[in-house]
């Protein structure tokens, strides 16, 4: 199984047009493809993570689940595909969230997808972000990761 991004590849520094506009950026969604799933995925579940984050246990910036199998990935700005259902991310509202990291060190960014054993997950839509990712550990098949970085000026 395969993640990858044209404009965020493994290991750079993400471009500012993906942050958040409170650091000058403008929220853009990265450009997202990905293929190759093990036999038995019903769907995909897509995440981005900051371990660095001064809050103790990180900072999740998506989380994306029911992603249908036909869906090979996003378009930069884009929406991902319909069916997909979204949660609110640490920041507060639903979606792609980016980096807005406090001033010093970059933090790092990982994006995971997930292939998952069911088309529906069936997370009630007033669960948290927490409750989705605890349930969805139950049901993935393989994981994919790649990590980026993003540093305040």
């Amino acid at each position: 199984m395969y993640l990858r991004s044209v404009a965020i590849p493994e290991n750079s520094t993400i471009e500012l047009a993906y942050a958040e506009p409170g650091v000058g950026g403008k929220n853009l969604v990265p450009d997202l493809s990905w293929g190759d799933a093990p036999e038995g995925t019903k769907s995909f579940a897509l995440t981005c993570f900051d371990p660095d984050a001064p809050t103790g246990s990180g900072w999740w910036h998506w989380v994306a689940i029911d992603i249908p199998t036909d869906s090979t990935g996003v378009a930069e700005g884009g929406d991902l595909p319909l069916g997909t259902k979204e949660w609110v991310n640490d920041y507060g509202y639903v979606g792609w969230g980016g980096p807005w990291p406090p001033p010093g060190p970059a933090h790092r960014y990982i994006f995971t997808l997930h292939a998952v054993d069911l088309a529906e997950l069936g997370v009630p839509a007033d669960a948290t972000h927490a409750v989705v990712r605890f349930t969805l550990s139950f049901h993935i098949l393989a994981s994919v990761s790649f990590t980026a970085r993003f540093a305040v000026a």
